[in-house]
């Protein structure tokens, strides 16, 4: 049987104070950096045409969709991300708690390595569904958005529902195994920050400064965000429904119930075939933007919301 000790490590506030702040850091993040996330989503939907650049796009949103139209869906996309950076900074620092037996120095690089992608498995499981209904919600009234998008999408709660209503659990899930294959993205990024680390703190003697960590971090952002990049496409796509990449006759396109999400393979398959390996890599210039200015925001303001909740909370003792 668990033990009272492990439950209530568990159930620690240390726990709740990690959640709290890395779910409101993400937000502050997400919502500083938004349009570069909004021109990742179109061009990773785009099916043909040229590469456009990231302020090409920019340019074109604001141009003929006015610039509200880059922040289009940011409220269910904040209310996703809460969520799901709440289980994942509570699932990690709680499975640190109750496997660290509160002895210090017991933690190894592998064993948070380890701790970090069961926390992001149980994750993916929990909140898919969210992100499923937020890719569909950010590409409503969107040239090319089909009027069933455009008609049941209106907010989380209701696409949730129409998504359950028509596609059933498999549909809520969508883009499943490319998340559950995602979690190699911090275990990447955790793998090359230390690497990058350890050679640093050698050329410097040891000494390293906040710049130095920002570079290491970033560095290690972009090689992780690049090397999985392929998958976070079509994770993206899955969770759209792009069914022009299933060769489905346009009639058949407004049928959801008889529409089919095609696996992951099939995806990158069409991709290869109509695009060339570049198709795999559209839009990563916009993601890796994305990705690594907001990482790096919300890790600054994660730690400051924790250090601050943390002193408040010893203060009132």
């Amino acid at each position: 049987m668990v033990s009272q000790s492990k439950i209530s490590q568990v159930f620690s506030y240390q726990n709740w104070v990690h959640a709290v702040s890395g779910a409101a850091g993400g937000c502050i993040a997400m919502s500083t950096f938004y349009p570069l996330d909004t021109v990742r989503s179109r061009l990773q939907l785009e099916e043909s045409g040229e590469v456009r650049s990231t302020k090409r796009v920019i340019k074109e949103i604001v141009l003929n969709e006015g610039f509200q139209a880059l922040y289009r869906g940011l409220g269910p996309v904040l209310q996703s991300l809460c969520i799901s950076n709440f289980v994942y900074f509570y699932t990690f620092h709680a499975l640190k708690m109750v496997t660290s037996n509160g002895v210090r120095g017991q933690q190894s690089a592998w064993k948070d390595l380890l701790l970090g992608s069961i926390a992001g498995i149980i994750n993916v499981f929990t909140t898919t569904p969210f992100w499923v209904v937020n890719t569909r919600l950010r590409m409503r009234n969107v040239a090319g958005t089909s009027d069933e998008v455009n008609k049941h999408y209106k907010n989380l709660l209701q696409g949730l529902k129409y998504v359950a209503k028509t596609e059933g659990l498999p549909g809520l899930w969508s883009g499943t195994i490319p998340s559950l294959m995602l979690v190699s993205n911090p275990a990447l990024q955790f793998m090359m920050y230390e690497l990058l680390k350890r050679n640093l703190q050698i050329f410097t003697g040891g000494e390293m400064g906040s710049l130095s960590f920002f570079v290491i971090g970033a560095i290690a952002k972009a090689f992780a965000t690049v090397f999985t990049y392929p998958l976070q496409l079509v994770q993206t796509k899955q969770r759209h429904r792009t069914n022009d990449m299933t060769n489905t006759p346009s009639t058949s396109q407004q049928a959801g119930k008889q529409q089919t999400t095609p696996s992951m393979l099939e995806l990158m398959v069409s991709i290869l075939k109509h695009q060339g390996i570049g198709g795999l890599f559209r839009g990563l210039e916009a993601k890796i933007l994305q990705t690594v200015l907001t990482a790096a925001l919300m890790f600054m303001a994660y730690e400051k919301i924790a250090g601050i909740v943390k002193m408040l909370l010893k203060r009132s003792a």
